[in-house]
């Protein structure tokens, strides 16, 4: 028995998401029809972040266990020619047969695209949020700038979430224009159920003059759901960076 690890991108834009659903199709369940399939045996992966319905990824992470022959790093190639062309394997490699990919640390950088314009672009509309109002970009930095560090982020988690904890460490957030495109880029040791895009969602309020940038402190400090912004919209979201800190692969 073995370990294997792969790098995934993908357009969530048709999946619900990256877990298994009883009604719906995911990235998790077509990776292990596709795994299933190409190794015969029964294979279910782990992931490393569950991407919500709609966001996309250019380096998630999974992990299964095989006893097949097949060298770790063809497998990469063999399994894209059994998966639908929105999802495809960048990497394939064999790591530790201990080796979790949701227990160990980490460093995620995820981005989310915002097209600022008098209407909204078309080509390229499932990769970006549409705003048509103004945006105060030098205040939507400010606000970003409180969330450094490690903080209870229970005001940025659906209500319902079942975690050990909401505490988590963002390592950077900038907030980037070019040209029409507003780019809100965030990193961090791990992320609560849509934390990032109610992140991005209270960045808007306060770009749109409907908050001020210091009552992104009140909103960590209160710690409730109600006092942050509306959820952005998945399809702005992608994961773009992942990394290991601590990892020892063969």
């Amino acid at each position: 028995m073995k370990r294997i690890m792969l790098t995934v991108a993908y357009d969530g834009t048709k999946y619900n998401g990256w877990q298994v659903q009883p009604n719906g199709v995911t990235i998790e369940g077509q990776l292990n029809k596709a795994l299933s399939e190409l190794l015969k045996e029964e294979i279910t992966v782990i992931g490393a972040s569950r991407t919500d319905a709609g966001v996309h990824a250019l380096c998630n992470i999974a992990v299964f266990d095989t006893e097949t022959r097949i060298a770790p790093e063809k497998i990469a190639p063999a399994l894209n020619a059994r998966l639908p062309e929105d999802i495809r394997i960048q990497n394939s490699k064999q790591v530790p047969i201990d080796f979790h990919p949701r227990h160990c640390n980490t460093r995620k950088t995820y981005e989310y695209r915002i097209y600022m314009g008098k209407y909204e672009n078309p080509i390229g509309r499932q990769y970006a949020h549409f705003v048509y109002v103004p945006l105060n970009v030098e205040k939507m930095q400010q606000a970003a700038e409180y969330l450094l560090g490690e903080h209870d982020f229970k005001s940025f988690c659906v209500a319902k979430a079942q975690v050990l904890t909401t505490v988590r460490t963002i390592y950077d957030v900038t907030v980037n224009k070019e040209g029409s495109y507003l780019t809100i880029r965030v990193c961090g040791s791990g992320f609560l159920f849509n934390m990032v895009r109610i992140i991005v969602g209270t960045l808007l309020e306060i770009g749109r003059g409907n908050m001020e940038p210091e009552q992104m402190q009140e909103i960590l400090e209160a710690k409730d759901r109600q006092k942050a912004g509306p959820t952005a919209p998945a399809r702005g979201l992608t994961l773009t960076e992942f990394e290991f800190v601590e990892m020892t692969a063969f």
